[in-house]
């Protein structure tokens, strides 16, 4: 079968559009490269364009109905957008689902320590990476700390120009000869990805001779003038270690985006957008953004929590339609496209595909019938109806699209939201984009398969 590249499509001169969202992209994964960054700046994008707070519109008693566009945040981690539709919602959805949260580091709760004059965080590495590719970086920190009272410190460090950086540290070359007859899986162990911190005492020596710790003490006393921080307050922060820096075009043409949290961010970025221009539609349209897919879709604000399904209750609560029947048939209706990214064919590493059934750059959206491992252990197996439906609305929109499995049958595998979604009888597939670098601090992605995501998308939920 002929694989078409997506860039003929836009021949030089007719790429401005392409181009345009993919500069919009990268200011949105440089400035959000966590779960709350996302959630609060989607907000902020979505009240722009008309949505409202779920929570107030019920507390107005106000009645909901057909163009309400709504929002509900779930814990500042877990983002669902609504356009109500001019159908019932019995009817069904069609839901646009992908997950915002990233491969990183994460601090410990008791993260401050010294050694030998250096002042250190312990981190607990999140979700599937190479731990060797996090060594010698610069590094960010993002997120936030609660204190007692209930206020909140904003921490983002280690972006702007003038800010420091931090990293985790490497062993030389010259003294690595062990290290390096190791197992990759073992050349960095999970407890030696530990930041440097700081290297300076305490200025006041006579001070300094009281305190054991003085280094430790030092970046205390800046946490403290600095954020207002004290030692014990990490025991209710959440904050994120990732890589510094803005997402930058990749190769002399620029068709390509090198940044952090391509997964699965390059997939809920033009779900959000699709959602925002789609406008109302036949179906009630759903963006539906959500954390922790990377450790299992665990947790109050992951897919596995109760958190989707009761805001669509409250919404039919609202319409003044609540029974269990049409909440089932709300569900049981509706149509997903489990928004997920794919691992683009790399030539240099082609011994892992199966080059008839993987996803290329510039081929567009990828949809994976099947995720799942070795005999597709864990995998939602969407139906060929459903697969020959999406086939048509988007040759009928022109929108480029390609099929790919995760690597050859034996290799490896992985899972997404899919099945989650499908346990409610909905019919779902993964359709995604595929990426270069999966799980690495810096991934690849090609600005057409971006672009193209976007169109498919958008299309999906006005003809769906």
């Amino acid at each position: 079968m002929e694989k078409k590249n997506a860039w003929k499509k836009y021949p030089e001169g007719k790429r401005e559009e392409v181009f345009e969202f993919g500069e919009k992209y990268k200011a949105f994964i440089s400035g959000c490269k966590t779960e709350r960054e996302c959630v609060t700046e989607m907000i902020a994008q979505a009240k722009e364009a008309g949505f409202e707070d779920l929570q107030e519109v019920l507390g107005s008693g106000r009645k909901i109905q057909a163009g309400d566009k709504l929002y509900a945040n779930n814990m500042g981690k877990m983002l669902a957008l609504f356009v109500i539709g001019r159908q019932p919602l019995e009817k069904g959805m069609n839901i646009l689902g992908a997950h915002i949260d990233s491969p990183r580091l994460d601090l410990k709760q008791v993260p401050l320590y010294e050694d030998t004059g250096m002042a250190m965080l312990d981190t607990h590495y999140y979700g599937g990476v190479k731990k060797y590719q996090w060594v010698t970086l610069p590094l960010a920190l993002h997120g936030v700390v609660v204190k007692k009272d209930g206020s909140k410190v904003e921490v983002n460090l280690g972006e702007k120009e003038d800010d420091p950086v931090f990293g985790v540290s490497d062993l030389l070359i010259h003294l690595a000869g062990e290290q390096m007859e190791k197992k990759a899986s073992k050349v960095i162990e999970g407890e030696k990805l530990d930041l440097l911190v700081g290297s300076i005492p305490c200025a006041d020596e006579k001070e300094e001779e009281k305190i054991k710790e003085a280094v430790k003490a030092n970046v205390l006393k800046l946490l403290k003038e600095q954020y207002n921080i004290e030692e014990e307050d990490f025991l209710s922060a959440e904050i994120e270690v990732v890589p510094a820096g803005k997402a930058r075009d990749y190769g002399f043409d620029r068709s390509m985006i090198m940044g952090y949290g391509h997964d699965d961010r390059v997939c809920a970025y033009p779900s959000f957008t699709a959602t925002l221009e789609a406008g109302v539609c036949e179906k009630t349209s759903v963006c539906l953004l959500v954390d922790k897919e990377e450790i299992g879709s665990v947790g109050a604000t992951g897919m596995c929590s109760q958190f989707f399904s009761y805001m669509v209750a409250e919404i039919l609560g609202g319409m003044g339609g609540y029974d269990q029947i049409a909440f089932n048939r709300a569900m049981g209706s509706s149509k997903v496209l489990s928004s997920d990214v794919n691992a683009a064919y790399d030539p240099l590493y082609a011994s892992v595909m199966e080059k008839n059934n993987c996803a290329y750059f510039g081929g567009g959206l990828v949809f994976s019938k099947y995720t799942g491992s070795r005999g597709k252990g864990g995998s939602n197996d969407a139906n060929p109806e459903y697969m020959a439906e999406l086939r048509r609305i988007l040759d009928d929109n022109d929108v480029s699209y390609q099929t790919a499995e995760l690597g050859k049958v034996d290799q490896g595998g992985g899972g997404t939201i899919a099945y989650i979604l499908a346990n409610y009888n909905m019919s779902v597939i993964d359709c995604g984009i595929a990426v270069l670098n999966m799980h690495a601090p810096w991934e690849i992605i090609s600005k057409v398969d971006l672009y193209e995501a976007k169109l498919g998308y958008t299309a999906f939920l006005k003809e769906a």
